[in-house]
């Protein structure tokens, strides 16, 4: 949550960030009222409360009528404690439900605008032209088939329902080469290893802000109360909830590896073909606790990370900033790495990464022992490898014409040395 502070200090750049992300600026108003109300009801609280503590010392003294005087003043100023301690718990609740629908204060040199006026930073590589290669380029579905069916969204959708999908042969080893690649290149840099678990509690979920803006596409299991995490950063960010960290650690970078789950929700119609927009994929992500002044930096070491995982997998990409309107509710800052996507003919996402500076910290009480005193950290999250869709980049962007496919370099010790894929008993050309 941002720092209720701002309330009173800088209201006008709660507004700001409110408006450029295209959420209510009449929310922050109604917070500076309820603020105001709140710390009323406190100081209206522990005034009685100081008066009723020190009619409690009088008493013991007083005899005859004084005594039954300050008895009854004490019972009535019990009932005034008793309503001003309710009228405090009610704006106290009003106001954190306020500020939690309140999302993180967006820089104010992130672009303007909503989904499609994000701007592209970098391009990286060129995307081949497949008709001067003498073929027409094939979606992952069809270079599926041409591998032995590995891509199985038939049997998937029969056994889990649309979106779904099972991954068989070379697609699986595709895979398990990724995610050993990801994991393994995220450790050289510096990340411990994680696997954390995909269901977490709703204090998790909403600590790291899925339960706003995102709740509809969150998996709810009510029974337990638990949720099915859409990111392995929602466990990475309340793996350190409610803890004091020694500031001299800091950045503590965690890799974690896990399923992560979508309901996709206000998606129908998008992306129906294949496996670029499903139900559940794994995924590994790059999570980090750093000194808040140090963040932007991090920021950008999280995408150089990204990059280079990407360069190294040989795929043309383009790295974008998107607009205010299009953050998440923790992010203040968000870049996303789009690949190239020969049978769509554009650049889709395939990583992102974001500065959600101290607000995910606040709201999951993080904190550290800094120089200047204990306060919040800041947090950073960035995706090394969504493995789906690097899937789908991988096939379509390594083709060939006999309909094998090409072996990067940095995947061949993770495929068994393996300089092409090729369906089974097949022979590449």
């Amino acid at each position: 949550m941002i720092d209720a502070r701002l309330l009173r200090t800088d209201p006008d750049r709660i507004r700001r960030s409110q408006r450029a992300r295209g959420e209510s600026v009449e929310l922050v108003d109604k917070l500076v009222g309820v603020d105001e109300s709140r710390r009323q009801a406190i100081a209206t609280y522990e005034s009685a409360r100081a008066e009723q503590k020190e009619l409690g010392k009088q008493i013991p003294k007083a005899q005859g009528e004084e005594k039954q005087a300050l008895l009854a003043k004490t019972k009535q100023l019990a009932e005034q404690v008793k309503s001003a301690e309710a009228t405090q718990r009610e704006t106290e609740a009003e106001f954190n439900e306020l500020l939690l629908a309140v999302g993180n204060l967006v820089f104010d040199d992130v672009p303007e605008g909503g989904e499609d006026d994000y701007v592209v930073l970098e391009t990286h590589g060129a995307p081949r032209d497949f008709e001067s290669e003498g073929f027409a380029a094939r979606d992952h579905l069809e270079l599926s088939e041409g591998l032995g069916g590995v891509i199985d969204v038939e049997r998937g959708a029969k056994v889990s329902g649309s979106r779904f999908y099972f991954l068989t042969g070379v697609a699986a080893e595709l895979e398990l080469a990724l995610i050993n690649l990801a994991m393994q290149t995220a450790i050289g840099n510096g990340f411990t290893a994680m696997v954390p678990p995909a269901l977490v509690k709703p204090t998790a979920m909403e600590g790291t802000g899925f339960l706003g803006q995102a709740a509809d596409d969150v998996y709810r299991l009510e029974a337990d109360d638990l949720y099915l995490v859409g990111t392995a950063e929602v466990p990475l960010a309340a793996y350190r909830s409610e803890e004091i960290l020694n500031a001299a650690e800091l950045p503590l970078r965690y890799a974690g590896y896990s399923p992560s789950y979508r309901r996709e929700a206000g998606s129908y119609g998008k992306d129906t073909r294949g496996i670029f927009r499903v139900h559940w994929f794994d995924k590994v992500e790059m999570f980090s606790y750093c000194d808040p002044e140090d963040a932007a930096a991090e920021h950008q070491r999280l995408l150089e990370w990204e990059k280079d995982f990407i360069t190294k997998l040989e795929l043309p990409f383009q790295v974008l900033e998107l607009a205010a309107g299009d953050l998440g509710l923790s992010a203040a800052r968000k870049y996303d790495c789009y690949a190239w996507f020969p049978s769509q003919g554009r650049y889709r996402e395939i990583t992102s990464t974001s500065n959600c500076t101290d607000f995910q910290a606040r709201r999951l009480n993080i904190r550290a022992r800094f120089g200047d005193g204990t306060r919040p950290v800041a947090t950073l999250n960035g995706t090394l490898c969504a493995m789906t869709r690097m899937i789908i980049a991988l096939l379509e962007n390594h083709q060939q014409a006999d309909g094998s496919i090409h072996v990067p370099q940095a995947l061949r010790p993770y495929l068994g040395g393996r300089e092409r894929l090729t369906a089974p008993g097949a022979v590449a050309r």
